[in-house]
């Protein structure tokens, strides 16, 4: 759940080709930029025109560097792009233990892209071409628990939105209620002992006002357990 609505259409955020500028800066001709990009020529030179028109000196920096033979690797724009591909069609990031060949093998790739950005190494057309994906620097781990929690979040509000008091983790309750009612818990904890992040804290008062003291804040028996 929610691996959709964090990614979105990659090609609907503002610049969403910064690789398309960068590359034919470095020297790449329209032709191979759509080539390697899989589209028409006619997007990457309609792209092109509106980054010529607020920057002029780019298609100086174009000529210079084609001119120098120091165009951009093409096998790791490949990548690049069946990178942007996949989480285009998927809504996810490749993973290292799927069955499929290609697709661990395109994480692994990604994985060394993260380690060359964090050396301050990173080709910088594949740093920009990468920059459209949401959060692509961080570790596969991280991102699976945020989304996890952010999951658990959109669970509890669907569960009181249908009338369900807060839930419980005394004994007896079984089932979601034990379930959301334990991860709801666990929030409360967190927060009082400062281990709750303030992106989280406020993300639980949007969605559930008064996630805190629960039944207690209702004026409901108190035997709910926080």
């Amino acid at each position: 759940m929610g691996d959709q609505k964090r990614f979105g259409s990659l090609k609907s955020s503002g610049d969403a080709h910064p690789e398309w500028t960068l590359m034919y800066r470095k020297g790449l001709s329209r032709k191979k930029i759509a080539e390697l990009a899989r589209v028409k020529v006619a997007a990457v030179t309609t792209h092109l025109t509106a980054a010529k028109a607020t920057d002029p000196g780019l298609k100086t920096e174009h000529r210079a560097a084609a001119a120098a033979g120091t165009s951009p690797a093409a096998p790791g724009i490949k990548r690049l792009y069946q990178l942007l591909t996949m989480v285009e069609a998927t809504g996810r990031y490749p993973s290292r233990n799927a069955g499929d060949k290609a697709e661990r093998e395109l994480a692994q790739w990604l994985r060394r892209r993260r380690r060359d950005a964090d050396a301050g190494i990173l080709n910088p057309v594949i740093g920009a071409g990468l920059s459209v994906l949401p959060d692509w620097r961080r570790k596969p781990r991280e991102a699976r628990e945020d989304q996890q929690w952010q999951d658990r979040l959109e669970q509890l509000a669907a569960y009181l939105a249908t009338g369900h008091p807060w839930p419980r983790t005394t004994p007896g309750v079984a089932g979601v209620e034990k379930e959301l009612g334990g991860w709801l818990r666990s929030q409360r904890y967190k927060f009082r002992h400062g281990d709750l992040s303030p992106e989280r804290s406020d993300a639980l008062d949007a969605a559930l006002p008064g996630w805190l003291t629960g039944r207690k804040g209702a004026a409901e028996p108190s035997s709910d357990v926080d």
